[in-house]
């Protein structure tokens, strides 16, 4: 075997194996055929507990389950949805000096990557860094979260109507709303400062 016969046998390794592992990072989409996805919050002040959710959930998110460190991607989340029971806080958070979601219809979470993966039983736990932004105001922030890769589960979600892989994502974390301008002179013996989130979604990879 000649020298250029040995370079053109090595490229073409080089290339399939590049071509293969391209293969195993999927594309996750988080809007929900289901409209299942959901963000759940609560605020827990001495005077009052308020507590909602939001399904407007939208994104793509990268993800390969031989490197999941690499996990990239935006969630975002349509402000409109956001409900409380009480129809008047309802549109008081959907107002001005709260959410104003005439003019932030988003919030919007992107990250670049996860650091201290660890597998478990049931996934991934890690830390995604990223930039959160509320209200038109973006923050670098660490959230803590869990993954679980379903290879082939899309058919059993969609009742056999779609075929595919799914990612499920779940965190846990409070942010305040002083830092993005929410409502900042509401008196926190009503209204608590700190806001907790729930995350709870699924993205789906069809094939």
């Amino acid at each position: 075997m000649n020298k250029k016969t040995i370079i053109t046998s090595l490229v073409t390794v080089a290339s399939t194996a590049l071509w293969s592992v391209s293969l195993q990072a999927e594309d996750f989409n988080f809007e929900d055929p289901k409209g299942v996805n959901n963000v759940s919050f609560s605020m827990d002040a001495p005077l009052e507990f308020i507590s909602g959710s939001a399904n407007g959930i939208s994104g793509i998110v990268t993800f390969d389950a031989d490197h999941p460190k690499k996990t990239s991607g935006t969630i975002t989340l349509n402000t409109s949805t956001l409900m409380v029971s009480n129809s008047m806080m309802k549109d008081h958070m959907h107002g001005k000096n709260w959410m104003d979601v005439e003019n932030h219809p988003t919030i919007e979470f992107s990250t670049d990557g996860l650091s201290g993966v660890e597998e478990t039983s049931k996934g991934y736990t890690a830390t995604a860094a990223g930039t959160l932004t509320i209200k038109g105001v973006s923050k670098e922030v660490e959230l803590p979260v869990t993954l679980t890769y379903l290879p082939g589960k899309l058919g059993a979600r969609s009742n056999g109507r779609m075929q595919g892989d799914l990612l499920v994502i779940r965190s846990t974390f409070t942010v305040l709303r002083s830092d993005y301008g929410i409502n900042p002179k509401a008196p926190e013996d009503k209204v608590s400062n700190q806001i907790e989130l729930k995350l709870s979604i699924a993205g789906y990879a069809a094939k």
